[in-house]
């Protein structure tokens, strides 16, 4: 798989079934704890915060395949970016300042794999060079073979 778009909206697929699985691990977690009253019970802020953090990459699945060169380097830029510092924010820096955080062992293990990911992503997009789009095989035109005669 030489074709960068694909492989961008291939690596956007794998974080973002990461980002669900850890989710369903957290809420096995939470619904099979003993004492439910210990439930996070979020504002409905947070739940659309999250919704739109979560359509970035169901989005970017797509925009990677179909948005031009340009776009498409700066919206993965962007969009990884914005994943993997609200990712790492919000899984690393509370427990490093001694906040408590419902963090499992299983959390911190997906939001590592989806932190590489996303830097993976940025470092794809960044080192992305427009030759490749030049010589893409869906750009070259064939040409008709010299001699040749249409009857």
């Amino acid at each position: 798989m030489h074709d960068t778009k694909e492989r961008l909206s291939l690596f956007w697929l794998f974080a973002l079934l990461n980002y669900l699985y850890a989710d369903c691990t957290a809420l096995f977690a939470i619904v099979g704890s003993p004492n439910l009253s210990d439930a996070p019970h979020f504002p409905p802020w947070v739940l659309v915060a999250s919704s739109v953090f979560m359509e970035i990459p169901i989005a970017m699945i797509v925009a990677s395949r179909l948005l031009p060169f340009r776009a498409n380097r700066l919206a993965n830029i962007i969009a990884g970016t914005i994943l993997t510092l609200v990712n790492a924010g919000l899984t690393y820096v509370p427990p490093l300042v001694g906040a408590h955080t419902p963090a499992l062992p299983e959390y911190l293990f997906f939001a590592t794999i989806e932190t590489v990911c996303t830097s993976v992503i940025i470092w794809q997009a960044w080192t992305w060079s427009g030759v490749e789009v030049a010589v893409s095989p869906e750009r070259i035109v064939r040409q008709p073979e010299a001699g040749t005669t249409s009857s």
